[in-house]
């Protein structure tokens, strides 16, 4: 099959279009053949540097997180699909390929109807972050007042979109550029970072969600109410400091970041956000598309950081 690998860290050219070997799947897998995977933030800084996928070569040398595709083929032990099934999820390696196996009980859905391998694939990445972030850690209730930061990145689109959902007043903060995007999504009000400073306005929410690790603790707290809470997926030393003592600035001060979760929770998370989307809810996002074989400019692109939602690969 075809894949796109690297042997070793370095610039988008380092991601090579290879023949490697089919998988199979065992008796409690799922052989999927991929039709679309994305390029999500985090995929770049692993190809170009060591870090998470190894220090001195890649230990993955197959990077992809989001995929989408048919089922192909199921192991002997497997109730829960069957072939010709479309199917979406995630996996930390292994989606810039033609084909992947996944367990069972792994991080995978079924695709609303309607939605096309290019949208099905962009889904898991965000959404799948957003969700436990406002429903688990901030507790998010109709009629709250929330505001997200970095509106329209891949977080930012998704937890927009989920905070209408469960009920929330939504203010959106991105560049100029994206308001009307954020704006379609339901934001209730849009602000321009680079024309407004949301901190000096005088409003007060009940949640603050950093989705990009770049409105710190310190210059959000006055617009917290009283029992608000900041959360962020990129938390700095200090963040991770004031988490584990005692907050001084009243019921202010839940500073939080999610950890790994089980990968059946993830499932059960993925079931819920389809049901979402059947319900007119919430959607996809993609900026751009590309074939797999231009898998480097889409690295180059999305190292920019200013990609709006996601970036996917056709792999088909």
């Amino acid at each position: 099959m075809k894949a796109i690998v690297y042997t070793r860290f370095g610039p988008p050219d380092v991601l090579q279009a290879a023949e490697v070997a089919k998988p199979v799947a065992t008796e409690n897998q799922v052989l999927i053949k991929i039709y679309a995977t994305t390029v999500v933030k985090e995929e770049p800084d692993m190809r170009a540097s060591p870090g998470i996928n190894g220090l001195f070569k890649p230990r993955h040398p197959i990077l992809g997180q989001e995929l989408a595709g048919e089922v192909e083929a199921v192991g002997s032990q497997v109730t829960r699909f069957k072939p010709g099934e479309r199917v979406f999820g995630f996996v930390m390696f292994g989606a810039y390929a033609e084909y992947i196996c996944l367990p069972e009980d792994g991080v995978l859905a079924i695709i609303p109807a309607h939605l096309s391998f290019e949208e099905a694939a962009s889904i898991p990445n965000g959404a799948l972050t957003a969700l436990p972030f406002l429903r688990d850690k901030g507790n998010i209730q109709s009629g709250q007042s929330v505001l997200i930061y970095g509106a329209s990145g891949s977080v930012g689109t998704a937890a927009v979109q989920l905070a209408k959902a469960f009920g929330a007043r939504v203010t959106g903060v991105c560049s100029g550029a994206n308001l009307e995007l954020v704006r379609s999504l339901g934001a209730d009000q849009v602000i321009d970072y680079t024309c407004e400073d949301f901190t000096r306005n005088g409003s007060t929410y009940d949640i603050i969600f950093d989705t990009v690790g770049k409105c710190p603790y310190s210059r959000c707290k006055e617009s917290l109410t009283e029992n608000g809470i900041y959360l962020t997926t990129v938390p700095s030393p200090g963040v991770l400091l004031s988490a584990i003592r005692p907050s001084r600035h009243g019921k202010k001060g839940l500073f939080l970041a999610a950890g790994l979760r089980p990968a059946k929770d993830k499932a059960r998370d993925l079931e819920f956000l389809a049901g979402l989307i059947e319900a007119g809810k919430f959607k996809a996002v993609i900026d751009r598309q590309y074939p797999l074989e231009q898998m480097a400019e889409a690295h180059r692109y999305v190292a920019q950081g200013h990609k709006k939602g996601n970036v996917v690969i056709q792999v088909r």
